[in-house]
């Protein structure tokens, strides 16, 4: 059940604020940082257990007669990065505080920023590839709303739209490749998979499989040749330019390579494909960097280059 109040507890917050008058500005604060909080104090609960060696896994029937199961799995590398999303989301609810304007509608923000913030942890806990790809796409989403949070603004709409389509079109790459390899192994079973790695790379379908997966984590990581919407998704408010496209959903992108380094690495064609797009970004964020006039400018770039 621990594993379950940490995805949870952020999207029962989101309603919550949701639901909290216009003028509730402390208590939305407060709210939002109990969330994240409590989401650290249940990580720091299953640490033992991850410093022991162990895979956590809480599973709920999902999709039976699929075979598909509602997996949450917390392993060392889900811990580090689900304390990533908490740590720096309490930082950024007690900034995002004495930021936004008392005429910002502040029930929507800490809405969506915490309905960000449960999609998030979502990705990195989750046991089954198409639970992943739907927690996937639940990030883009949020970040569509937090980028467009100031509608009022022709720029804010242009970089919502441009970040939703690019990493929304990932997704459903993403999804593809989800599907073949789950094909290739007979299960989306996260621990099946990753025990799969040369069954995967055997295949005649690897390649399909690794580009489309590639397409998915390059997209949502701003990474070339799809690095252009992240400077543009800077039009959002600070807070969300911080948590978003500097700390959180542009490491989803990394995380999921990561994650998938067991089943598909290992090949000339990971290597060729994911290091050179890694190369080229760290080449390009970093010469556009020097020439940018504006902190927030510097910053995109500067974090697609370190990416």
């Amino acid at each position: 059940m621990l594993l379950a109040s940490l995805v949870l507890l952020p999207f029962l917050g989101s309603v919550l604020a949701a639901l909290m008058p216009q003028d509730a500005r402390n208590r939305e604060s407060w709210l939002a940082i109990g969330v994240a909080v409590g989401g650290l104090a249940i990580a720091a609960a299953l640490f033992p257990q991850v410093a022991a060696g162990e895979v956590v896994r809480a599973e709920f029937a999902w999709l039976p007669a699929e075979g598909l199961d509602f997996v949450l799995r917390v392993d060392g590398l889900a811990w580090v990065f689900s304390m990533l999303v908490l740590a720096i989301g309490l930082l950024v609810v007690l900034y995002a505080r004495y930021y936004m304007s008392p005429e910002d509608p502040v029930p929507r923000f800490f809405a969506f920023l915490l309905a960000f913030m449960g999609s998030m942890l979502g990705v990195v806990l989750s046991g089954n590839l198409v639970q992943l790809v739907v927690f996937w796409e639940l990030t883009s989403l949020t970040s569509f709303l937090l980028i467009g949070y100031w509608h009022h603004r022709a720029d804010a709409r242009r970089g919502a739209r441009m970040a939703f389509t690019v990493t929304a079109t990932g997704g459903l790459c993403l999804m593809a490749g989800v599907l073949v390899l789950g094909h290739i192994v007979g299960s989306y079973d996260l621990d099946v998979v990753l025990a799969a790695g040369d069954q995967i790379r055997d295949h005649e379908l690897y390649l399909p499989a690794l580009v489309l997966v590639a397409l998915g984590a390059l997209t949502k990581s701003a990474q070339f040749p799809f690095h252009f919407w992240l400077p543009h998704a800077m039009a959002a408010p600070t807070p969300v330019s911080s948590y978003l496209h500097s700390a959180t959903m542009v490491k989803a992108g990394v995380f999921l390579l990561v994650r998938l380094w067991p089943a598909l690495a290992g090949t000339p064609e990971w290597t060729w494909i994911i290091g050179g797009a890694g190369v080229c970004t760290l080449l390009i964020g970093a010469f556009v960097a020097i020439f940018q006039h504006d902190l927030k400018g510097l910053l995109a770039y500067s974090t697609i280059s370190h990416l």
